[in-house]
């Protein structure tokens, strides 16, 4: 019986992972698509990444009733029901994360219009394309069970931190040279803001892989380099 039980959890977890990869690579492609509308000035692919969080959305929701069935009816214990914990809160990260894209995506028809501010969309897009790769370690970091991959991810967070400072401190240059920058930056500003929020999720799930393989958190601080006043974007 306990050997039934045992392979009947395995094809359960084996499905709700098989859900989270495939929410993870929408949620890669919201991101790389969402930078990508705003340097082209893409109103069409705006519009697909905020339809696109719709299956995000139902992704999440979708593993969550099965982790939640898989508990009620599999009564896992120790590593079992940590690896269904680590689902529930990756799922939750990733959905945010894919706000985030969409967030942007919504900011895109705002500025299409605006003259661009110099250098920002490569150094946004460029931001976004760092968080993706930190997403896609991520991810296979917990298909490996992989700690030391989750804490390299977990250590360059500070370097999208940095680019955001970066970021920031040029509009604000830009706004107070000429009040005309002043909405287009601020639009732009939170596109980063947004971003930066986008790697501190990825960490937070670099550090939940880290609990599922180890049992324990890290011990240390995340390094964090942003050193800027927390703004976060209206929803």
């Amino acid at each position: 019986m306990d050997q039934h039980i045992s392979s009947a959890y395995d094809r359960d977890l084996e499905a709700i992972t098989t859900l989270i990869m495939k929410m993870g690579g929408l949620v890669e492609e919201a991101i790389l698509l969402a930078a990508q509308s705003l340097a082209d000035r893409d109103l069409e692919l705006a519009e697909k990444v905020r339809k696109a969080d719709k299956v995000i959305d139902a992704l999440e929701l979708q593993i969550n009733e099965d982790a939640a069935r898989t508990i009620a009816l599999r009564a896992p214990v120790s590593k079992d029901l940590r690896a269904l914990l680590t689902v529930l809160r990756l799922a939750a990260s990733l959905e945010r994360i894919g706000d985030y894209a969409k967030n942007i995506a919504k900011r895109t028809s705002a500025v299409v219009d605006m003259p661009p501010v110099s250098g920002a969309d490569v150094a946004l897009r460029r931001m976004a394309r760092e968080v993706q790769a930190m997403l896609k370690d991520t991810l296979d970091a917990y298909m490996r069970y992989d700690a030391d991959l989750a804490e390299d991810v977990r250590q360059r967070d500070q370097e999208v931190d940095q680019m955001y400072n970066a970021l920031f401190r040029e509009f604000l240059t830009f706004m107070m040279e000429d009040p005309r920058n002043i909405t287009a930056c601020m639009h732009l500003h939170f596109m980063a803001k947004n971003i930066e929020r986008m790697g501190d999720l990825t960490t937070n799930m670099s550090e939940q892989i880290i609990y599922l393989v180890t049992g324990e958190m890290p011990e240390e601080a995340r390094p964090k380099g942003d050193k800027t006043p927390f703004v976060t974007d209206p929803e």
